[in-house]
């Protein structure tokens, strides 16, 4: 029998090319799969099981939110999204699945009881009475505790976020209460970035207690004013802030054209060489115009379009090293055979009829550019035989993909 041999150089350090991970957040795949969405493949064919094809096409990491108590907010505020469900509780099943089909984690800390952004960063109610000597105390002890107890179910998360998109701070307060506009943090202020801080360091305190292997993720979203997000990475170097990834958020319709990207990357990595990047949430509709943001960016909201976004997406991302993840929002998004809806719609499935879209296979190449350096066969160099990114052996490929032949990675469309 042939044998090929994939040898994967991971390695992180001056001249070398890091590990790369590329996934989406998948937080509310068990509503989908409880209300019978069917995924299908490229091709058509029904998938059995999303999270291992997932793994067969590239995906080696997956991301997941936490808010602390959705429930106690929907029964106070019965207009509240339903998509915002993800407690401990919620989680924990839909984590042991990711690790179980050995893709790496990443866990998103809202800090919240609802969706945490740049303009909702309210104190969970359970918290609203704390002062914050208190939260400092809260946020370490409520870290801790989750950490602890995805633990006690096998489930360690690779990479770890205290907070979602944070550049104005969190825990303000109570929603609507005007005070909390004085929790608040800003560029060019010094009030409040103390605060922040201790509460980022509290948290950041836990992790590294409970998952001393975890890669911590600070994340922010002013790809469109890199001065933003200059001040706001300086002030965590001088807040002692102990973290190890930037983590951006990037959607051509909030934060303009292409190259606002690659000017605020071209910046954080002259800025924080000793810093990795990852894109933690992006995305773009395949169909409609997303609601809320007016307009496509160059892209026409099509298959096409989408899959056009996906590549110039990797092509910039490929042009600088400290690039090293990139994650899809709302990937499995499916409303296919279920009725479900939502305000987003951007997937990497199309809702019409279930199958995936060429973007997935697109944003799955950029793991696969540096994931595998070197690969040889040990008996005949021209053998015909196909491998996956995995070193498993598959039949002459048919559908898009990256694949092992002739030892070269060969991407087929």
């Amino acid at each position: 029998m042939k044998k090929l041999i994939i040898a994967l150089l991971i390695c992180i350090g001056a001249g070398a090319s890091a590990q790369r991970f590329v996934g989406g957040d998948i937080s509310l795949l068990p509503e989908y799969e409880n209300a019978g969405a069917v995924y299908k493949d490229l091709e058509g064919s029904v998938i059995p099981d999303l999270l291992p094809w997932l793994k067969t096409q590239g995906m080696n990491a997956m991301r997941v939110r936490l808010f602390v108590n959705p429930d106690k907010y929907k029964q106070q505020n019965p207009a509240a999204d339903k998509n915002a469900c993800q407690d401990l509780e919620y989680i924990t099943p839909i984590c042991k699945r990711i690790v179980d089909n050995d893709m790496d984690l990443m866990l998103d800390f809202h800090y919240s009881d609802t969706w945490a952004d740049p303009a909702k960063q309210w104190t969970p109610l359970d918290w609203q009475d704390l002062t914050d000597e208190q939260l400092y105390q809260k946020i370490y002890d409520y870290t801790r505790e989750s950490l602890l107890s995805l633990q006690a179910e096998g489930i360690t998360p690779a990479f770890i976020q205290p907070g979602n998109e944070i550049s104005y701070g969190m825990l303000w307060g109570k929603e609507g209460d005007a005070e909390s506009d004085l929790k608040k943090v800003y560029m060019n202020n010094s009030a409040n970035w103390e605060r922040f801080g201790t509460l980022l360091r509290q948290a950041i305190k836990a992790c590294r207690e409970v998952c001393p292997d975890a890669k911590i993720v600070l994340h922010t979203e002013r790809v469109s004013q890199p001065d933003v997000e200059k001040y706001f990475y300086d002030k965590m170097q001088e807040l002692n802030v102990d973290y190890d990834i930037i983590g951006l958020s990037y959607y051509p319709y909030f934060h303009g054209k292409i190259y606002k990207l690659d000017t605020s990357l071209s910046m954080l990595q002259s800025n924080y060489p000793d810093k990795q990047i990852m894109i933690v949430e992006t995305g773009y509709s395949y169909a409609w115009e997303v609601p809320g943001t007016g307009q496509s960016v160059d892209y026409p909201y099509s298959a096409d379009g989408q899959n056009a976004f996906a590549t110039a997406l990797v092509n910039t991302l490929e042009k600088y090293p400290s690039v090293n993840g990139l994650f899809w929002w709302w990937m499995e998004y499916n409303a296919y055979s279920t009725g479900l809806s939502g305000w987003y719609n951007a997937p990497l499935f199309d809702s019409r009829d279930g199958k995936a879209l060429p973007s997935l296979t697109t944003i799955c190449s950029f793991v696969g550019s540096s994931a595998v350096n070197e690969f040889y066969s040990t008996d005949e160099p021209d053998s015909d035989q196909w491998y996956n990114l995995q070193g498993i052996p598959v039949e002459n490929p048919t559908h898009p993909g990256i694949y092992i032949s002739h030892n070269k990675k060969i991407r087929r469309f």
